[in-house]
């Protein structure tokens, strides 16, 4: 999009009506366009001479035209200090998420290895959200792999248990873990507690980075073993030494003098960006984390990298020392931000030479390696969307796919789902499911009878495109699908048909995917509005990818529905009347057996329950018996 004359007018008219009561002061602006999303999210020094900035567009990018060409509202967030308003601007660019903002778009939690707390017998577990279960947390591991490698070491040389509370508690003979040698069986007790705290503080020294004492114990221990005779112990021992060994074989790149750092690199290659994260903890690698941040194709390196710093560590803990390839702006603003979110000394450095440079060419390496396999795959998926967009007589390929999918088992229990995909792959932060209202409700005045695939489909297309039409009605905002994908046949696709043209839809591309006889993958049939139905040869690379993504919806749909009906089973019809707690649910299953015939008892059988005054009878009574 280029920026008109008359719309950058008007942009930079909006600005300068917001300068006149701009203080001069630390803070957080924010442009909007027309609807009141945002376009952009900076901080300043100083709110009024930044936002000037923006009024003088012949001095502006092309970017920063287009920006300014469609803001029509400024707001601002003043702050005491800039260190404030740099923290404020990572979290609101992690949350509204501007267009014209540098964003880190992979950012999940990482996963902690958790020594567990208030208990005799510590457990130690992986551990993946906010960290408020009692105990000691070490990390982060770049992936689930990285914490499942530690946690196989931690138990082959410390036989710490891994075993649930409630596992635990109920085991009566030494589960299989023992029999391998992967656990001491505190279980059962073949292991007396100040045996099991000695193994404790040895594994919270290894994870601490002091394996090198724990490994000359052992070997002391071992050798004690063997001279008292105890050969059996001193193989034991043994085994541990080995395993303690192996582990620290495996570290490919270690610096034992390096505190715990987090070494951060990145490359530009076509317009795009790697950013390469390799994690220490007590000079141990951690593994490491590729992201590929979204930017202007003209950001440079130093930009890139600022902003993602930013945003990476707005919900993560700052380790001591943070690493860079690159120099970025305002990083002694950024390491006194970082410093005040830890409460403690942070060091942000740009290592010229020596064992510190070396880590950094490390990680630069594997971001360019990164981003290599990154674009090769962009270029294969950008050829499997024009084979889309030539299967289904799209206007280019689809930069935003929605496919759609039901699952239920005998009607209950019942979610639609959508999951998204595009040129970058699947947008897993776009997926939506939909639980399936009851027939009695407005969203659809169809009866919806247990099983109704058609009908679940027309709530579910009802209630997607016209939030959609609500919320984007010009359709600008990059919600709506260039190609929509259904999960059946041609029943299906009538269903969905019927919703969009009573929504006054009828320019959506949609088409429905369904399975050859007998369910052969290979063999599915599409159809479309006004076209006959048709296949694509077995081994088109098109089938294979719109297979991917049917399969995908399924995958997610089932799932969905999986977790909604796990939860229905936890729940009792009790629990909806109001005033009945814990303690006054169970006297009435130990007094009528079971929920449904609380339901069916009479207010004087209610009243006979121990602990159920009249007041709550008469309350439960008249839940179950509303027409009475």
């Amino acid at each position: 999009m280029t920026a008109t004359p008359s719309n950058l007018e008007t942009g930079v008219a909006t600005l300068k009506t917001a300068l006149r009561t701009l203080p001069s002061q630390p803070g957080v602006y924010r442009m909007l366009d027309r609807r009141g999303d945002a376009l952009y999210v900076g901080k300043a020094k100083n709110l009024r001479k930044r936002v000037t900035s923006y009024t003088h567009a012949s001095r502006l990018s092309n970017r920063l035209q287009r920006m300014v060409a469609e803001t029509r509202r400024l707001e601002i967030i003043t702050t005491h200090t800039e260190v404030e308003a740099l923290l404020l601007e990572s979290n609101l660019i992690k949350r509204l998420k501007p267009r014209y903002n540098v964003l880190l778009r992979d950012d999940k939690s990482f996963p902690y290895i958790l020594l567990t707390g208030e208990t005799d017998w510590p457990r130690v577990m992986k551990y993946r959200g906010n960290r408020n279960k009692p105990g000691e947390y070490f990390g982060p591991f770049a992936s689930a792999g990285a914490v499942n490698r530690t946690l196989v070491a931690l138990q082959r040389v410390f036989l710490l248990r891994s075993c649930s509370d409630s596992i635990f508690n109920s085991r009566t003979r030494p589960c299989l873990l023992y029999q391998i040698k992967r656990c001491s069986a505190p279980c059962v007790d073949r292991i007396s507690r100040d045996a099991y705290r000695d193994l404790v503080d040895e594994a919270r020294d290894f994870l601490n980075g002091r394996s090198a004492v724990i490994q000359q114990r052992l070997a002391q221990q071992m050798e004690a073993a063997s001279a008292d005779l105890r050969f059996e112990e001193a193989a034991a021992l043994r085994d541990r030494i080995r395993a303690l060994t192996q582990v620290q074989a495996r570290q490919d790149i270690n610096l034992p003098s390096l505190p715990d750092a987090d070494i951060v690199a990145i490359h530009q290659a076509g317009g795009r960006s790697c950013i390469e994260v390799f994690f220490f903890r007590a000079g141990r690698n951690y593994g490491n984390r590729a992201f590929f941040p979204r930017h202007d194709t003209q950001e440079d390196a130093a930009t890139v990298l600022g902003a993602f710093l930013g945003q990476f560590y707005d919900n993560k803990p700052v380790p001591s020392l943070v690493l860079l390839s690159t120099d970025i702006p305002d990083r002694p603003l950024l390491r006194q931000a970082l410093t005040q979110a830890a409460g403690r000394a942070v060091a942000i450095e740009v290592p010229k030479r020596g064992p510190k440079r070396a880590l950094i060419d490390h990680a630069r390496a594997n971001a360019e390696e990164a981003l290599a396999r990154h674009l090769a795959e962009s270029s294969t998926q950008m050829k499997l969307l024009e084979g889309v967009a030539e299967t289904f007589a799209l206007d280019g390929p689809p930069e935003r796919i929605e496919v759609y999918d039901n699952s239920h088992i005998g009607g209950s229990h019942a979610v639609g789902a959508m999951i998204v995909a595009g040129p970058e792959g699947f947008r897993k932060n776009a997926y939506r499911k939909f639980n399936i209202r009851t027939a009695s409700r407005e969203a659809d005045p169809e009866t919806i009878t247990p099983g109704d695939d058609y009908g679940m489909m027309r709530e579910v297309f009802r209630r997607r495109f016209a939030r959609a039409l609500d919320e984007d009605p010009d359709r600008s905002g990059g919600s709506w699908p260039d190609l929509v994908l259904i999960d059946g046949g041609a029943g299906q696709l009538s269903a969905a048909l019927t919703v969009l043209a009573d929504l006054g839809i009828e320019d959506l591309p949609i088409a429905a995917i369904a399975k050859g006889p007998d369910r052969d993958a290979g063999r599915e049939t599409f159809f479309m509005p006004d076209r006959r139905p048709f296949t694509l040869p077995p081994r088109d690379p098109v089938l294979y990818y719109l297979q991917r993504l049917r399969d995908e919806s399924h995958r997610f749909a089932i799932g969905s529905h999986r977790t909604r009906r796990s939860k229905a089973i936890g729940t009792s019809i009790l629990d909806q009347v109001a005033g009945i707690g814990a303690k006054r649910k169970k006297a009435l299953l130990h007094h009528f057996g079971s929920a449904k015939e609380v339901a069916q008892a009479g207010l004087v059988d209610l009243e006979a329950v121990q602990g159920i005054s009249k007041t709550v009878a008469k309350k439960i009574y008249d839940h179950f018996h509303p027409d009475d």
